[in-house]
């Protein structure tokens, strides 16, 4: 085979595997360019349902892609890389969102909090009890890395705290906010644990994050179908996914807000909605991997998404505020404050043994629909 039969190989190989960054990058710019007149009027049912099932296959779509391009990292760099990098990917995504949203749109006080509070819960719940459930049907038991989760759960809780519990007992302001001394603590607390927990699990204690039981990573049996390429090529077309897909799903609020509007339903189901789409990535990576007998794996992407939410979008919202002056209210009101409790709690007890079963995994989705039957019925 001669050098240009062997590019021509690689090229047509390209595009077999990654030609939805096409359809998928022109729907982004479409609505980039056009989105404002297409959305500005929504009131045929069938062009509002049109605009809403173009823009979430389009974003699901990309989504699938970025689980692949983040799997291949996984395997190119190994734990606890990969999980890190689709982590902060999808986290990254959220709050570019957040921040794009408290800068040009109205002032929404609650944006930040209602966002966060859908991600804990999604991910400590909903994505937590499907993955224990399915993987503990299938294999009975499994076991991960005790002292990565307690690693994982001893920044989560006291950042979850501190951030969504104690604005709401002080008493320095009148409602739930923080003074900007107060603000401006929490923000150094937060991104300085943060920073130091990344030190943690990628050099001086990376073996919590691990599972030898598991197995080699790059084993044909773990990643199957996926084709392995460099990594500034899985890089790049990781990049060109997400951003594709955060431009679209500040789009699809506009279709989403609208329906709920003309239906009457819940103000909080639309964050839940936007929240769960840009979690599709690591509710995929994490779901598989229980299926595939990796729990550890798992644990990384859930109890990272939760940590890196809490430790990257309360410095980037609070930061905003101080700046803008624009006002940011973090605490939890009433049911909200007890199912986060609860989930903490619940999360300690489900994480103080290093293997999981059925029953585990039972709980934390019946939190879950807790969470969702407070939505409709608060």
């Amino acid at each position: 085979m001669t050098a240009h039969q062997s590019t021509n190989d690689a090229e047509a190989s390209i595009l077999r595997t990654d030609y939805p960054l096409v359809p998928i990058a022109l729907t982004a710019i479409l609505f980039l360019a056009f989105g404002e007149r297409w959305l500005a009027d929504l009131s045929h049912p069938l062009w509002l349902a049109t605009m809403f099932v173009w823009l979430f296959a389009a974003i699901l779509w990309g989504a699938i892609r970025v689980v692949e391009h983040a799997d291949c990292l996984a395997l190119k760099l190994g734990e606890p890389y990969g999980t890190l990098i689709l982590t902060l990917s999808v986290i990254s995504i959220e709050v570019l969102m957040i921040s794009a949203l408290m800068l040009s749109g109205s002032n929404n006080p609650t944006l930040a909090r209602d966002t966060m509070f859908a991600v804990i819960m999604i991910v400590l719940n909903g994505m937590v009890g499907i993955s224990l459930l399915l993987g503990a049907i299938r294999y009975n038991e499994q076991s991960y890395n005790l002292q990565g989760a307690n690693a994982y759960l001893s920044l989560i809780i006291p950042l979850a705290v501190l951030s969504m519990v104690l604005p709401n007992f002080t008493i320095s302001t009148p409602d739930p906010r923080l003074t900007g001394f107060q603000a401006l603590f929490l923000i150094l607390t937060s991104a300085a644990l943060y920073v130091i927990f990344l030190i943690i699990q990628t050099r001086r204690h990376s073996g919590y994050f691990t599972m030898e039981s598991e197995g080699d990573i790059h084993d044909e049996n773990n990643h199957h179908s996926l084709v392995i390429r460099s990594i500034p090529y899985h890089s790049l077309l990781l990049l060109g996914y997400l951003i594709s897909v955060v431009l679209m799903a500040k789009k699809l609020a506009i279709p989403i807000d609208y329906s709920i509007e003309q239906l009457g339903a819940p103000a909080a189901l639309g964050g839940f909605v936007v929240a769960a789409l840009v979690l599709t990535p690591e509710a995929i990576g994490a779901i598989g991997a229980a299926l595939y007998n990796r729990l550890q794996r798992s644990v990384n992407i859930f109890l990272g998404s939760v940590l890196a939410t809490i430790g990257l979008t309360v410095p980037a919202v609070l930061t905003i505020g101080l700046v803008t002056g624009k006002k940011v209210v973090l605490g939890l009101q009433g049911a909200g404050t007890i199912m986060l409790l609860l989930t903490l709690v619940v999360s300690i007890v489900t994480f103080s043994s290093s293997r999981t079963n059925v029953l585990q995994g039972s709980i934390h989705l019946v939190l879950f629909f807790a969470y969702l039957m407070l939505i409709f019925a608060p």
